[in-house]
């Protein structure tokens, strides 16, 4: 990934982890890496653990960023859930799947649109 990417990348995960302590989720983990790819954020809500894709954005020149969250992607977020439950030994727990998009209006304002429960297995 470039590095101006990275960067963006990241200041959009510490926004959605501001928005997400504000909602009284518990940070668990960020950025999780398996070979089968990368969950940004993993929190929970109440006796639920989630995990959350971010996507930030500018602007909507490409589109909102939601859309880039394909069948494809949702399939290795959930293969990495997988690991990530096997590794922390997490059995019979309720899970969840969530998007946070992130982006900026033609003015300037900024818009933050939590999808809970945006896919599953």
């Amino acid at each position: 990934m470039k590095t101006h990417n990275l960067k963006k990348g990241n200041a959009g995960e510490e926004l959605a982890v501001t928005f997400l302590k504000n909602k009284n989720h518990l940070i668990c983990d960020r950025n999780y890496k398996k070979p089968s790819g990368e969950i940004d954020i993993i929190t929970r809500d109440g006796d639920t653990l989630v995990f959350i894709e971010v996507k930030y954005r500018k602007n909507l020149e490409y589109g909102y960023p939601r859309e880039a969250v394909n069948r494809a992607k949702q399939k290795r977020i959930t293969k990495t859930a997988l690991w990530y439950l096997k590794d922390k030994k997490q059995e019979d727990v309720n899970v969840r799947f969530d998007m946070i998009e992130i982006y900026y209006m033609s003015d300037g304002t900024q818009v933050i649109n939590h999808f809970e429960g945006a896919f599953s297995f």
